[in-house]
């Protein structure tokens, strides 16, 4: 019986999941009875044979191969099924862990009752701490950023770029790179909502958890290293779309219809267009592409949203 389940969705992450394995593979050593971990590996339909002759740790990886791209939401929900232990880890695999960053995150967690979720300290490649805990989106605050009054100090900025994360906080959303939660809060909650496929599932799931009368804490002593995004860049239209998606389901599921619709709208009248004349500034004929390729899915995905708005 372990005592912490890990599971890491991969999309074609190359090498990425290997160096995340390996990172999991020297904590479990020196952890030894201390932390026992078990770790599963959702593969969303890679392509790239990332999933293929995986490093082996002392329990696991059990891989699930969806056979295609569930999503994040989904697939997280998935892998979390396959385990027992009384606390789950989502781990990128752009992430590297060490046995004090595993250990005193699970800590943490399952010895203050009152605590439902943890995260951890995020540093990049080359040291820097990133601004990893956010605020809560309201009504104001998402419509100001799709306008991006957030760079002109109007409203907040959804990351809490104004600290350096170097201290222990309760904090309103903590990253789903690196996101502890109690078993028992995550199967009452209902896992992640799989309406999300990417983004916003974490800001989600950690409102749902607060609301429930949990605590979500940032936990400075747990120190990772995160790259960023590891799977993601190699689809950068994708990336954008399912950003603008997400913001206006989350819109849609937690600040009403109107809010909702506004920020559709501003996603083709504002976020889109500031986007063009930005790559047009850079002279990036492929970066205005990749924006273009992101509007048309949008529209695409436009009926569907209406729906689901409507439904809430």
């Amino acid at each position: 019986m372990s005592d912490l389940d890990i599971v890491i969705v991969n999309w074609n992450g190359g090498g990425l999941v290997r160096a995340c394995l390996a990172s999991l593979a020297a904590a479990e050593a020196a952890l030894g009875d201390a932390l026992a971990l078990r770790v599963v590996v959702v593969d969303n339909g890679s392509t790239d044979g990332s999933a293929d002759g995986l490093p082996a740790l002392a329990h696991g990886p059990s891989v699930v191969r969806a056979g295609a791209n569930l999503g994040f939401a989904r697939a997280c929900n998935r892998g979390a099924a396959e385990g027992r232990a009384g606390a789950i880890l989502f781990l990128n695999p752009d992430t590297r862990v060490s046995a004090d960053s595993l250990r005193i995150a699970h800590t943490a967690l399952m010895t203050e009752p009152a605590t439902g979720i943890v995260g951890a300290r995020q540093v990049a490649g080359d040291g820097a701490v990133e601004r990893s805990c956010a605020r809560a989106p309201t009504a104001s605050s998402l419509i100001g950023q799709a306008l991006r009054l957030d760079r002109l100090g109007l409203v907040p900025s959804h990351f809490m770029t104004e600290w350096d994360h170097g201290e222990d906080r309760a904090v309103d959303q903590v990253m789903g790179a690196f996101l502890m939660i109690r078993r028992d809060l995550f199967a009452r909650l209902g896992g992640f909502d799989p309406r999300f496929f990417v983004y916003y599932e974490d800001v989600d799931l950690c409102l749902r958890a607060r609301a429930a009368g949990f605590a979500v804490r940032h936990v400075a002593g747990a120190l990772i290293r995160h790259e960023g995004q590891g799977t993601t860049r190699q689809a950068k239209a994708h990336r954008l779309f399912y950003i603008l998606r997400s913001g206006v389901l989350y819109a849609g599921k937690h600040h009403g219809r109107a809010t909702a619709l506004a920020l559709l709208a501003l996603a083709f009248l504002a976020q889109l267009p500031m986007r063009l004349a930005y790559a047009a500034l850079r002279r990036s004929p492929g970066e205005a592409a990749e924006v273009l390729r992101a509007g048309v899915l949008l529209l695409g995905a436009a009926p569907g949203l209406l729906v689901a708005i409507a439904g809430r």
